[in-house]
């Protein structure tokens, strides 16, 4: 929890700021963040792990649990441009808010489910209420961190969320050791709640109001309109800009793939490789902990490249196509393997490949969205949630009626190709309003 915090102290002048040290209290912004990321990942993985168990209780198919993993992505689908949005119009604070006490909610709610149709409800209702999480986070970083600061804060947030989701199966396979699935849902959905509460109490729209910034941190924070002011979305340019398209389809592509690791791939380890409940519980987490090695590795690495390079385009293109392309040769070659550990290992390989490409496709959403940056990634991350919602379904359907879980890869691989001609397409760094006239780096 923050420690209490003291009257705010009256601006300097211009002369006394330059010669004050920036206080930090901008970083508290990426530990917010970092914890979301980790509470919304367990909670939105946990179903995957306790699958098992609910088709047993429940007496579901595989296809009718494909639906249900489904029905959570589409509603966050349908959702993500309004509650990004909604961010640009009011500022993150309240939306945020209102987006962790819905899906706390939901997840205790999904213990006191009876049925395939109740829980298809509840999951549409919690993809529904998380939508825009990102989106708004993202919106914060862009009006509390100074643009060089941007690529690093969302490879942490987004190491963090995949070390959540890699701890999940591990986490809710000791919880059913000593409780049912029904109490684990119950026990994962109150740290949400406390999460809110806190931040709420902390964070300002305006990070020039806040008590904890001084005038020095001020100077280095964009300026931008505060919550409340006029907000006008450029709805055209975003649904005519070739940039925007190219986001939306790798990000479809990244999320078609990432979905399989939290929806089917205990299922995966269980029933086409032969590992027993215990281990496949331990090896389900893997690919999301490489994974967020790549996304820790991509907001490293980025900055230094562009540099080298002389070129932001350059390197960030570059970065999401070789990250694309290299999942998809992964993929094949983890069809190809007979030892399931290896097969595993060329899994976790695919997953890093898959997030190097998240830093640079959240940052190009704050360099090319402006104002309208939570808008602009809420489109963005809808595709790619449309993405997760066809995926565990189109999965589901295959090994339904084919019994090939490497005919889901190759799907996916081609998913993949597609992702990476998308980076090669875009400008990931020129604004909307100067899209179409001579590109920046």
């Amino acid at each position: 929890m923050p420690p209490p915090i003291p009257e705010k102290p009256a601006l300097a002048n211009p002369a006394q700021a330059a010669s004050l040290r920036p206080t930090r209290a901008r970083y508290w912004v990426i530990v917010f963040a970092v914890t979301l990321a980790i509470i919304q990942y367990v909670d939105k993985v946990c179903i995957s792990q306790a699958a098992p168990f609910i088709q047993k209780d429940l007496h579901l198919r595989e296809d009718q649990m494909g639906w249900v993993f489904g029905a959570f992505t589409l509603a966050y689908a349908i959702f993500e441009i309004p509650a990004g949005y909604l961010g640009d119009r009011f500022g993150p604070r309240p939306v945020l808010l209102r987006i962790v006490i819905w899906w706390s909610f939901c997840t205790a709610a999904l213990g006191r489910m009876w049925s395939c149709g109740s829980l298809i409800v509840t999951q549409f209702l919690f993809g529904a209420g998380e939508a825009g999480a990102f989106p708004n986070l993202t919106k914060a970083f862009n009006r509390w961190l100074p643009p060089q600061e941007r690529p690093r804060a969302q490879g942490i947030m987004w190491m963090s969320a995949r070390l959540g989701g890699a701890l999940t199966p591990m986490l809710v396979y000791l919880c059913l050791q000593h409780v049912t699935w029904r109490t684990a849902f119950l026990l994962l959905g109150l740290p949400g709640v406390v999460w809110g509460v806190l931040f709420f109490r902390w964070y300002r729209d305006d990070p020039r109001s806040h008590p904890r910034v001084n005038a020095a941190e001020a100077a280095l924070l964009p300026v931008e309109a505060a919550a409340g002011e006029h907000f006008k979305a450029p709805w055209k340019k975003l649904f005519t800009s070739r940039t925007v398209w190219c986001l939306c389809g790798q990000y479809f592509a990244c999320s078609y793939s990432f979905w399989f690791f939290i929806t089917w791939f205990p299922t995966y380890l269980l029933k086409a490789r032969g590992f027993d409940l215990k281990h496949s519980a331990l090896l389900a987490g893997t690919p999301l902990f490489v994974g967020a090695a790549g996304s820790l590795f991509a907001g490293w690495i980025a900055p230094i490249l562009s540099r080298r390079l002389g070129s932001t385009r350059t390197a960030r293109c570059g970065i999401g196509a070789a990250g694309a392309f290299g999942a998809a040769a992964l993929l094949m070659v983890a069809t190809w393997l007979t030892n399931p550990y290896l097969a595993v290992v060329a899994i976790a390989l695919v997953a890093f490949c898959n997030d190097i490409q998240l830093p640079g496709a959240w940052t190009a959403c704050m360099d090319v969205g402006g104002k309208a940056v939570a808008t602009l990634s809420g489109t963005m991350n809808m595709m790619g949630n449309v993405g997760g919602f066809v995926s565990p379904i189109v999965c589901g359907y295959i090994v339904k009626q084919t019994g090939n879980w490497n005919l889901a890869f190759y799907v996916t691989a081609a998913a993949y190709v597609l992702g990476a001609f998308c980076w090669l397409g875009m400008d990931p760094v020129t604004p909307l309003e100067q899209q179409g006239k001579r590109a920046r780096d």
